[in-house]
This record gives C-alpha cells, sequence and structure tokens, in this order.
C-alpha cells in the first residue's frame, strides 16, 4: 500500500514537471525549437495568437533595451567608469565650462538592475520554450489547445496564483531583493570618503572583508569588540526579558493572584507609551545633571554624580536592564496564552505523583513554552541583534573613545548607522550589514536547535 502511494506521488511529480527546457530540447519539433530563438513562434504556429504575440513583443523590447543601452550598462557596470568632472574653458562664450563625468554609484545601481533584468528575461525565456513545447505536446495527442479565453478562465480557476503573485513579488524584488544585491555589490567595492572615493570607485575585491576581520587593523579590532558585545546584548537582551516576563506571567496567571487584569495592566503601561518617549525620558533622567543623581547628590548619599553613560560597564547594564523594564510586557501578552493553554490536568497528574513547584517547571511548563515560543525566541533575538533604538535613544553609544567610530554600547547595527551616515564609509558598512547577516542567521539556527532540542530531550509532545 505505501509503496502504491509513493508510486503514485512520483507520477504526479513527473506530470507536473512534463513540460520543460531539457525535454522541449530532446522531443520538441522544429516548430519548438525553433521558439528557442524567436520566442512565441510555436504559440502562434499553434493559434495561440495573443500568448505567442506577447512573447515576441516582449523579447523584441528586450532585444531593444540591450542594444541601445543594456550592453552599455553591464560595461559601466564591470568598471565603474574613472572619468572625472573636468573644468575646461569655453572662447566662444567666454566662460568656463564642466563635463560631466562618471558616477560610479549610478553605474553599479543601473548594473544590478541590468542584471536583473536579464534574469527575469531567462525567466520569460524558459517559460516561453516551456509554453510551445506543452502547445506541441497538446497538438500531437489531438487535444485542445488553450486560446486567450480559456488561458483568462484558468488565471481565475487552477492558475490563480500566477494571477495574483506577480504583482507581490515584483514589489519584492525591487524594493528588497535589488538593494540588497546593490548594498552586497557595494562592499566589494572602495566606495567611502577615504580617499575621496564618494563619486569615483572600483572594484576591490575581498578587501574590505580582510580589513574587517583583521584583529590588527583599527577597524577590525572595532569590529571584534562591536561583535563581542552585540552577543552578549543580544542573549542578554532576550532571555532576560523572556525569563523574568515568565515568572511575572506565571505569578499572575496563578490562583491565589487577585485582580489579575489590573495586573496585567499596570505592567501594560510601559507598552502604551511610544517606546523613543520613554527611551529619551530614561536617557535624562539617568543623566550627569538628571533626576536620580540630583536626589541623590542632595541628600548626601553620594559625593560624586553616578556616571551612568560615560562609564562602560555602568552604561552596558543600564541598557539591558532599561530594556527589560520595556520588553517584559510584550513577555507577559506572549506567555500568558500560552499558559492557559496548558491542560490543567497535567500538573494535577504531577502534583499526585509527587512533583514539587520546581519540577513541574522544568518537566511541564518550560518544555511547553520553548515548544510553543521557539520562533518567538528567534524573532526576539534577531530584533535584539538590530535593535537600533534602545541604544541609539538611550546611550547614543557612548562611552566612545577619542578616535573611534564605535562606542562600547555600540552594537553593529548603530556601528553601521554611524560609519555609513557620519563618517561615510559606506563600503565598511555594507560589510557590517552583510557580517550582520551572517551572524544572524548562525546565532538563530543554533538557538533554534537548542530549543528543539530541549523539547525533544525532555520528551514533550
Amino acid at each position: 500500500m505505501a509503496e502504491a502511494t509513493v508510486s503514485k506521488k512520483k507520477k504526479i511529480r513527473r506530470s507536473d514537471y512534463q513540460y520543460t527546457v531539457f525535454k522541449a530540447m530532446r522531443n520538441g519539433d522544429w516548430i519548438t525549437r525553433l521558439s528557442f530563438l524567436i520566442m512565441g513562434f510555436g504559440n502562434i504556429v499553434r493559434k495561440q495568437f495573443v500568448k505567442g504575440l506577447s512573447f515576441l513583443v516582449l523579447e523584441s523590447i528586450f532585444i531593444y533595451f540591450m542594444i541601445k543601452n543594456g550592453a552599455s550598462l553591464l560595461t559601466d557596470f564591470f568598471h565603474l567608469g574613472g572619468a572625472e568632472q573636468e573644468k575646461v574653458w569655453n572662447d566662444a562664450k567666454g566662460i568656463f565650462e564642466y563635463t560631466q563625468g562618471d558616477n560610479s554609484l549610478l553605474m553599479l545601481l543601473y548594473g544590478v538592475a541590468t542584471v536583473f533584468i536579464i534574469f527575469a528575461f531567462v525567466c520569460l525565456w524558459v517559460v516561453s520554450v516551456e509554453s510551445a513545447y506543452r502547445a506541441q505536446c497538446l497538438h500531437d495527442a489531438g487535444k485542445k489547445v488553450p486560446g486567450f479565453t480559456d488561458d483568462i478562465k484558468s488565471l481565475f480557476d487552477k492558475n490563480l496564483h500566477m494571477f495574483l503573485l506577480p504583482l507581490p513579488v515584483l514589489g519584492i524584488v525591487v524594493f528588497t531583493i535589488l538593494p540588497l544585491v546593490f548594498m552586497i555589490c557595494m562592499a566589494f567595492t572602495n566606495y567611502s570618503k577615504l580617499d575621496s572615493h564618494t563619486v569615483l570607485f572600483n572594484w576591490v575585491g575581498l578587501k574590505n572583508f580582510a580589513k574587517i576581520l583583521n584583529f590588527n587593523d583599527a577597524v577590525g579590532s572595532t569590529f571584534w569588540s562591536v561583535l563581542g558585545w552585540t552577543l552578549v546584548w543580544a542573549v542578554a537582551a532576550t532571555f532576560t526579558n523572556y525569563i523574568f516576563g515568565m515568572i511575572l506571567a506565571m505569578v499572575i496567571n496563578r490562583k491565589g493572584t487577585r485582580c489579575k487584569g489590573v495586573w496585567r495592566s499596570i505592567f501594560m503601561l510601559s507598552a502604551a507609551v511610544p517606546q523613543f518617549v520613554s527611551l529619551l525620558l530614561m536617557r535624562t533622567i539617568f543623566s550627569q545633571n538628571g533626576i536620580v543623581n540630583t536626589l541623590l547628590l542632595n541628600h548626601h548619599i553620594i559625593d560624586n554624580a553616578i556616571p551612568f553613560w560615560s562609564n562602560a560597564t555602568i552604561a552596558r547594564i543600564m541598557v539591558i536592564v532599561i530594556n527589560i523594564w520595556i520588553g517584559i510586557p510584550f513577555t507577559i501578552m506572549q506567555v500568558t496564552g500560552i499558559l492557559q493553554s496548558i491542560p490543567e490536568d497535567i500538573y494535577e497528574a504531577a502534583k499526585v505523583d509527587g512533583a514539587g513547584p520546581v519540577k513541574i517547571f522544568f518537566k511541564i511548563t518550560l518544555p511547553y513554552m520553548l515548544f510553543v515560543t521557539a520562533p518567538y525566541l528567534i524573532t526576539t533575538f534577531a530584533g535584539n541583534i538590530n535593535n537600533f533604538n534602545v541604544i541609539y535613544l538611550l546611550s547614543n553609544g557612548a562611552p566612545i573613545p577619542v578616535g573611534k567610530t564605535a562606542g562600547k554600547t555600540d552594537l553593529l547595527v548603530t556601528w553601521l548607522y554611524k560609519l555609513t551616515v557620519d563618517n561615510q564609509y559606506y563600503n565598511l558598512g555594507a560589510v557590517i550589514g552583510i557580517m550582520t547577516f551572517i551572524v544572524l542567521a548562525i546565532v538563530s539556527l543554533i538557538t533554534y536547535h537548542n530549543t528543539t532540542s530541549y523539547k525533544d530531550e525532555e520528551g514533550f509532545q
């Protein structure tokens, strides 16, 4: 029975992919093979005029684009220009005129866009060849070749995805993937204010990555220092919020707690206030001349103001503690619903077997929580690695050593902002962006593996 099911699935898969380019090359007739060069030819011959003409028009537009602009844009993409703007004297007008120089940034952007257009055309070419081969197979089998009306009807039935997905996919490509590829390419150039390479720059290969990873380089040593603190911050910020939020949610949800709604409302007050307002308020309260230092000094509890933001250790502790105050309400909201969904019968059975509160927590509550909230933990961890608001609005990376581009509380994301916006080291900023993604991907996979492994070891179902 199982073998029959497997073979049936295999047959379904083969039928789904029977009209491929490779099969068209091997089994296609001369009409289909000519469609490899003249897109839509096979469709037109087999009376799919609208579809065939559409393929042909799109191919003509692509060829026209490549001849007129595409080839030159690709050439510029590989060398990124080199002609500077020059000042030339015009004898006829008696004035100096400026010749237009190259702009490497635009050449890079247009080059990346051209590569995307070529890739899109290749995908369109594959679709056109498969469509021509499908029309041939239907014609040879004596079946009806779908016309324009049939294709329109199928878009609202079995091919609804082909009608609904193209626009969202185009938006993702244009506004997400294209900028990401553009940024990645920037990491392999010398695009920065160093040696005035902000207008004209060139490819430098892996030189920027070698600089970032070099312990002996000033930028490299800063990177490893910031990376270490970023990981410490992400772990501390994620698990302190998770643990304290879980404890508070369990205390509020236990049977003996009265006025549960009131307690939840109190903890939600900090979440109701916009985060940037809370963070700026906290920064002012704990500043050198803030309320906390003023009260302590006036009551002679301390002799000198506490350097909340000028001492590296204290500043790091402060951002973690304040993040706990901001993040716990959201954790309570996540955990409360999960705690209420755990069957009471499990707890009653554990108590009958003699399990205490600690054992019940580690054997029942925690595995259940980790199983359900593993995606939440991963997204929270990712958010903390890229938590620009808390660090930038609280400490602005302070304390910042003299001559350094990053402070003791800077994360990779805030350092990236300073490298690009404040210092115009765009190439190094792009490298930091790539390294942040790599670190985030690796640690997220490890976190997911550990949480699921814990669930499996505890035997939770």
